[in-house]
């Protein structure tokens, strides 16, 4: 099937303006190569002897040679968070499966892993973004001791698999794979458990209530079943051959689960550059996998937080992707799946429905993703157009073609019958600079607003509003001071139950903001990630109480509605920022608050 001409032509432009930044990153990656890397080999007695002190006899005995394979394991394990906690067996089974291969394995680093949904609204979410640069840090520290032919990296939630595949993209001479845990079981449906926290936020039921509703919600190992920022970054690794096939969304703890992990393990000793499938990942991915993972974003509505993080895994790898390539790439992708906030399915009934295999084949069979791509499966994306199933034995996988016809048309659909003829994000630009939309979830007759604005430099002052209902008429809710250089660029989900209730009563409302709200962007309009950001000097520092917004992400436009050179004289809001300097280990940041660049750039340190 040809591409696209749209899909080849952003392709083809994002190859010219990388030119010169992917020649010097593979040229250094091939040196790497040409050196004979890893450097165990070459490493003093000494070094090696601290390298394999710990391991047992036959590992040690295989490491002391110079021809055993030897993985490196970087794991973002801990048991309080309940996507990460699976990971605890990892370790164990891939050794294991290391050792069956001839092979020997060993955790390499352990990442710090948060999670959004634990620090929603509180003072640690500060620390999320910057999360991501310190997991790329963390692992490669581990990676630095050079004692690897490949990894694996163990990691699935919001901010850990972009900074994982910064660090795998820095170690581009390596193979990677990276290995998921799987999805929580169905609990409480997401519309029920939306339902309740806007019957707590107005008043009509109590803590209790809300406790009870989230806990059924979020109940058991694995990710949240909505279609967040984690679950986005499953469907990116898969999409982008990362994964092996089909190994996206299936449940921790299961017979299918630790065969594939297993699979996994045996398959990245496989593509070492002692075997005849060498595949460095830095190689591997190239402009033609970024495109497909941003195709699979819009194709199924995904998290806006990839905006930026798909720009930044992108140069990680010398790859110069920009907000005019994601906008452009969202005109020419149909939308083909709905999960929760798009609708009330999760990603468990999307995975039955016929999961990333129908999506790939559908997208793949009309040309929006390109098909002839390196993956860690082998040459070609085609082969992720199946559906992994337990083989012989019970202990290893076999894999089936996708099913021809959708399990449940309403949350899957065909390329030819899409939800929408274009995807579910949306860059903005106008006079108050650029930002990023996920329409999605948000019904048509509610996307255009034009209204006066209310202007916080908090979210909990637009909680206080509206406890003290004066949010009343409709208006454009500006959060600012909310950008990375700010306080980190926290999610301000806490707004969406609030903004919701009142939309529910009948207002038009919408929320401009320098701040993130990520994957689980709903049905108020919300124009996010503004850029310049106010700390930068934006014009979003410059709004006043009143000024007429108008927010159409049909336009594709963002704008204030004021006189050009009244607005030009205005000086910028300076709010005292100094209570988001310390507290919950803020004040180690303050580097990282300096250093960080522009939302479209990444919001990266790096």
């Amino acid at each position: 099937m040809t591409v696209d001409r749209r899909i080849e032509e952003v392709t083809e432009r994002l190859r010219e303006r990388s030119e010169p930044t992917r020649s010097a990153y593979l040229k250094r990656i091939r040196s790497r190569i040409s050196a004979g890397r890893p450097a165990r080999g070459h490493l003093a007695c000494g070094n090696l002897a601290h390298g394999f002190a710990a391991c047992g006899p036959t590992d040690k005995e295989r490491l002391s040679g110079d021809t055993t394979l030897n993985l490196g394991i970087v794991t973002a394990y801990n048991d309080m968070l309940s996507a990460h906690q699976p990971y605890e067996r990892f370790p164990e089974m891939i050794r294991e499966a290391a050792r069956e291969a001839g092979g020997t394995a060993q955790v390499a680093s352990g990442v710090p892993a948060m999670c959004d949904g634990v620090t929603q609204g509180q003072d640690g979410m500060e620390l999320s973004l910057f999360s991501r640069e310190v997991i790329a840090l963390s692992a490669a520290v581990g990676l630095s001791h050079d004692m690897f032919d490949a990894a694996v990296y163990l990691g699935i939630c919001d901010k850990i698999v972009p900074g994982l595949a910064i660090a795998a993209l820095t170690f581009g001479h390596l193979p990677a794979i990276f290995v998921p845990a799987g999805p929580m079981t169905s609990g409480l449906p997401n519309d029920e458990k939306s339902r309740i926290r806007q019957l707590y936020a107005e008043g009509k039921v109590g803590r209790d209530a809300l406790l009870a509703a989230e806990s059924q919600s979020y109940h058991g190992p694995g990710t949240c079943t909505f279609y967040g920022t984690a679950n986005s970054n499953q469907m990116l690794m898969e999409i982008m051959g990362l994964h092996t096939p089909g190994a996206s969304f299936v449940n921790p703890n299961t017979p299918l689960r630790d065969a594939l992990t297993r699979e996994a393990a045996k398959r990245a000793l496989a593509i070492t550059a002692q075997g005849n499938e060498f595949t460095p990942v830095g190689e591997m991915v190239d402009e033609r996998t970024i495109v497909n993972g941003v195709v699979g974003l819009h194709a199924t509505g995904g998290s806006t937080n990839h905006t930026m993080h798909l720009v930044a895994i992108a140069r990680a790898a010398g790859i110069h992707l920009t907000w005019k390539d994601i906008s452009d790439l969202s005109e020419a992708t149909p939308l083909l799946a709905r999960v929760y906030p798009n609708s009330v399915a999760d990603v468990n009934h999307f995975h039955a429905a016929g999961g990333m295999g129908f999506l790939i084949r559908e997208l793949l069979d009309r040309g929006f993703l390109h098909e002839d791509v390196n993956t860690v499966w082998g040459k070609g994306l085609r082969a992720y157009a199946i559906e992994a199933k337990l083989g012989e034995g019970g202990a290893t996988v076999k894999r089936e073609p996708a099913p021809a016809v959708s399990g449940d048309a309403k949350i899957l659909t065909t390329s030819d019958k899409p939800f929408s003829a274009n995807g579910g994000l949306k860059v903005l630009s106008g006079n108050l600079g650029a930002a990023v939309i996920k329409v999605s979830a948000v019904k048509p007759e509610r996307r255009f607003v034009e209204a006066p604005a209310r202007v916080f430099h908090d979210q909990n002052e637009l909680k206080a509003a509206f406890d003290a209902a004066t949010l009343t008429g409709d208006f454009i809710a500006v959060v600012r001071f909310q950008g990375p250089k700010s306080n980190g660029m926290p999610e301000l989900h806490k707004l969406t139950p609030l903004l919701g209730v009142l939309l529910d009563r009948g207002q038009k409302v919408a929320l401009v903001t320098d701040g993130r709200m990520s994957g689980a962007s709903g049905k108020v309009p919300a124009a996010i990630h503004v850029t310049p950001e106010a700390k930068d000097g934006g014009p979003i520092a410059r709004i006043m109480d009143g000024d007429m917004l108008r927010l159409d992400p049909d336009a594709g436009t963002l704008d204030v509605l004021v006189d050009e050179a009244e607005f030009a004289a205005r000086p910028a809001a300076d709010p005292d920022l100094s209570h988001y300097e310390f507290g919950l280990g803020r004040e180690l940041f303050a580097a990282f608050r300096h250093a960080v660049g522009r939302a479209d750039e990444g919001a990266s340190i790096f």
